[in-house]
């Protein structure tokens, strides 16, 4: 199993039995539900100073996904069908027919495919520092895309779990380093997110995230496969104006085939734009949740 929880004043913690899975969830607050998802490779930890400002007004719920922070890490399931079955069965485990949804990274394009096939679960979409479903292929992308090299050491045997788990975990401290931070992340707040990675299996989740989900879906998505879909969901994308890769000039494409999609770039963010700007974040949050 994997290290000590990290405490965090007025937040409950709890275990939910769902469909083959073992799912640690965060809980603060009362009233209509929000859910926070994590990208990778961190936890539910991610949202540590948003959490509280939102709890101030609503119920909300921050579970660790598969293979993440405190949930277990089974060997299968890594697939975007069982994904999204996992989101689903938490909401039903909780009994929450509708909630407001916010993701980043990785599993924001898991929110999106959530809006998608699943209108009536989803209130209001919050998607940050991914591109949206529709965008298209564009040449300023494919030049920026140079900083994912780390996604080749990472689909090696062997060799990703060890950078991600072992030593000085020098893979997964790379693909942290994206933040405004001159210096990186600090090393205690580092560490909340080092410390479950520690554990070969959840190490192992990380590559199998990105080998079975996310480089597939992405490969999806940049050849059209979302363009014969409707997004119905009122939708926020946020985007950091220093994150290295997704910034509004290449998030087009978009117009018809979604009703309310609203695009905003933080100031002093960059790709861990909830680790640069909570406060920021949790403002832009809490406007567009008042208007939906």
């Amino acid at each position: 199993m994997t290290s000590e929880l990290p405490s965090l004043p007025g937040v409950e913690h709890r275990y939910l039995d769902l469909p083959g899975l073992r799912m640690h969830i965060a809980e603060a607050g009362q009233g209509s539900p929000v859910v926070l998802l994590h990208g990778v490779p961190q936890n539910w930890w991610e949202w540590r100073d948003v959490l509280p400002v939102l709890a101030q007004q609503y119920r909300v719920i921050v579970p660790d996904l598969r293979g993440a922070g405190w949930t277990e890490a089974p060997r299968t399931g890594y697939d975007g069908a069982t994904l999204l079955d996992d989101l689903l069965a938490l909401l039903d485990a909780l009994g929450l027919d509708r909630v407001r949804l916010v993701a980043h990274d990785w599993s924001a394009i898991l929110g999106f495919e959530l809006c998608l096939s699943h209108p009536d679960r989803v209130q209001a979409y919050a998607s940050l520092s991914i591109p949206h479903p529709y965008f298209r292929l564009d040449h300023r992308m494919l030049g920026r895309m140079r900083i994912a090299w780390y996604q080749l050491p990472l689909a090696l045997p062997g060799v990703g779990v060890r950078g991600v788990s072992r030593g000085r975990q020098w893979l997964a401290r790379h693909m942290l380093r994206y933040t405004v931070q001159p210096d990186g992340m600090p090393p205690d707040e580092l560490e909340f997110y080092l410390k479950p990675l520690r554990d070969p299996a959840h190490a192992r989740a990380v590559a199998l995230i990105y080998s079975r989900y996310i480089r597939r879906t992405g490969l999806r998505m940049l050849a059209g496969g979302y363009r014969d879909t409707h997004l119905t969901t009122p939708t926020l994308l946020l985007t950091g104006a220093q994150d290295p890769v997704v910034r509004p000039d290449i998030l087009g494409g978009h117009e018809g085939h979604a009703d309310d999609l609203e695009i905003r770039e933080i100031a002093g963010a960059s790709h861990f734009m909830v680790d640069d700007q909570p406060e920021a974040i949790a403002k832009h949050l809490l406007e567009f949740f008042a208007r939906h």
